[in-house]
């Protein structure tokens, strides 16, 4: 790699962990069971939103209340922006005056946005009304990241307490995510966006005459029926606009990921410029990088926290390296033909296709990593074009469960349930109970950690077999051979992680797809939650236990190791065969083996 690629990636890992202290004990105050002068800033705001939604602020849940405000609340949004879709052509806002959307796809979206998935089948520049953007998608980016980082402090509390019968109080924990982290966070780089030239109007969108006219050919049937040949000449181009800027803060931020465009981030009106890509690359970890130190904070030990960020850190700093050296090294096909695919001796080529030039490999590898780390599914490039080798790492990072950072609190407490296999499996070797941050782990919360691991595997490698054996699933398939299966494969493997990216060439806006990958991202959320919810409720009856000679140090290089081997063992077991039926295979082949 080039020292400019190596600049690019030390400079947004650097600006990373600058973030994570600060911003980390900022969100540990705005938690806090006791006022402090982040909750005292934001009293009289929060008072009056629970006066207004009648709210008891005071009300300690049990895990199965918290669990049910959670649930309640969220199918409720989800059928709100259902409905917003079906009838937005009634609804003002709409003056480009698109229609209903069609059943399947309104229900894949509204369990999309609910489940902080944000999988999109359509482009919403010509499907989606700007009342439905706002106030359907661009609330649900606050809301499903809110509950996200709410049960993320449930099961915190859940290690804190010593022998207490609550977790906290839902209500409480949604508005201050929203109030003190999402809000201010998104207003200001909502500004930013804004200053450098991202859409945030309510204009129709406008017409612009072209600087060369150009002509536009399509096959038409005459009055006869017979096929002819029609050309039109084209003068004028329709740009797309409306209130952007506000919804993409929150879709980064929030690791939503939705376009506001059909392209996402690769459209210019979605990230304009250099210090957009930036800036929108930095959301999409800063709040998961965050919350490690977050967590560290409110357990008492700031090492824990900072462990569980060096353990993502040391699988995702290496198949970041890994992605750009195999986009760097070019198509694999051109290299058989010994084709050179650079642009000089002086000068890193490699594989251009389905990237774009303003933002080049570096940019473009770092962006699909960090976004596939997280639970976001932006893309500033297009991942089916990565070469076989270089899709495979986004696809592998989803499939590790999006733990690597992940989605605003998902992310942490799947690594979390990670964390207390890892110490179980410790204890079996030794012949003691484990404990993580003095609780016992006993057969419960073994039981909910491995449900939790295993539920987003099982959808995974269920639904692809089901959509590689279906005629409704191959009949959206563009590509033949390892590279179709692969597109099958991603598509199941985002959905059943919440991710929402794509690697694209399978038309999914089908009643089989729709259907079937929300039923995906539906079960890969809520049970998840409901069940580390569970294991918070368990764990905060539990007494502390003090150190002792037997206790496994948590904290140490030696547990990064062994939380790092649970992780990809795991992920390698689980999803090493059809890897090889899908990236593998196609490099294999297009390389000549």
């Amino acid at each position: 790699m080039s020292a400019n690629a190596w600049l690019q990636i030390g400079l947004y890992l650097a600006a990373l962990l600058l973030f994570a202290k600060p911003l980390g004990a900022y969100m540990a105050l705005a938690f806090a069971d006791t006022p402090n002068r982040v909750t005292r800033a934001g009293a009289g705001v929060e008072k009056a939103i629970y006066k207004l939604c009648g709210i008891r602020a005071d009300e300690n849940m049990d895990w199965r209340r918290y669990a049910l405000a959670m649930l309640v609340f969220n199918i409720a949004g989800l059928l709100i922006v259902y409905l917003l879709q079906r009838v937005q052509q009634w609804l003002p806002l709409n003056p480009q005056n698109l229609g209903a959307v069609s059943a399947d796809s309104a229900m894949n979206t509204a369990i999309s946005f609910a489940t902080n998935t944000n999988w999109q089948g359509y482009s919403g520049e010509s499907t989606l009304s700007y009342l439905t953007q706002m106030l359907g998608l661009s609330v649900q980016n606050f809301l499903s990241a809110a509950t996200g980082i709410a049960v993320l402090i449930a099961l915190i509390r859940g290690f804190a307490r010593k022998i207490a019968h609550g977790i906290g109080n839902f209500w409480v924990d949604l508005t201050r995510s929203t109030l003190y982290v999402l809000l201010p966070l998104s207003f200001a780089l909502a500004l930013v966006l804004t200053a450098q030239g991202v859409p945030q109007t309510f204009k129709p969108y406008a017409s612009v005459p072209l600087v060369e006219a150009t002509t536009s050919t399509e096959t038409v049937k005459d009055a006869s029926g017979k096929e002819v040949t029609k050309e039109t000449k084209v003068t004028e181009q329709s740009l797309p606009l409306g209130p952007a800027a506000s919804q993409i803060a929150i879709k980064q931020l929030g690791t939503n990921g939705g376009g506001y465009y059909g392209a996402n981030s690769a459209h210019p009106f979605e990230n304009p410029t250099p210090l957009t890509n930036f800036l929108e690359m930095l959301s999409i970890l800063l709040i998961p990088v965050a919350l490690c130190y977050t967590f560290g904070k409110m357990v008492g030990d700031t090492r824990q926290g900072w462990t569980l960020l060096i353990t993502m850190l040391v699988i995702f700093v290496p198949l970041l390296l890994a992605c750009v050296l195999a986009e760097q090294a070019g198509n694999p096909a051109l290299a058989h033909l010994n084709i050179d695919q650079h642009v000089s001796a002086l000068q890193a080529g490699g594989n251009m296709e389905g990237k774009e030039t303003r933002f080049g490999i570096v940019n473009s590898a770092l962006w699909a990593t960090a976004t596939t780390a997280a639970s976001n599914g932006s893309v500033n490039a297009m991942h089916d074009s990565f070469t076989p080798l270089g899709g495979l790492i986004p696809m592998w990072l989803i499939q590790l469960g999006e733990v690597i950072f992940g989605g605003v609190g998902s992310g942490l407490y799947g690594m979390l349930a990670f964390a207390i296999v890892a110490v179980f499996i410790a204890g079996l070797m030794v012949g003691r109970t484990p404990e993580y941050l003095g609780k016992k782990i006993e057969a419960y919360e073994m039981k909910m950690a491995s449900l939790v691991v295993l539920i987003p595997c099982a959808l995974a490698v269920i639904g692809t077999a089901i959509g590689v054996l279906a005629p409704a699933g191959l009949a959206g398939l563009g590509n033949p051979g390892a590279h179709g299966f692969s597109e099958i494969l991603y598509a199941f493997s985002s959905a059943s992680n919440n991710n929402g990216s794509a690697f694209g060439g399978l038309s999914v806006n089908t009643p089989f797809w729709n259907t079937l990958l929300g039923i995906c991202m539906f079960l890969a959320r809520f049970p998840l939650a409901i069940g580390m919810l569970a294991i918070a409720g368990s764990l905060a009856t539990k007494k502390q236990i003090p150190v002792s000679a037997g206790t496994l140090p948590t904290h140490t290089p030696l547990f990064v190791v062994l939380l790092t081997s649970v992780v990809i063992v795991i992920g390698a077991l689980t999803f090493l065969p059809a890897l090889a039926l899908g990236p593998i295979a196609e490099y294999l082949m297009a390389s000549g083996h």
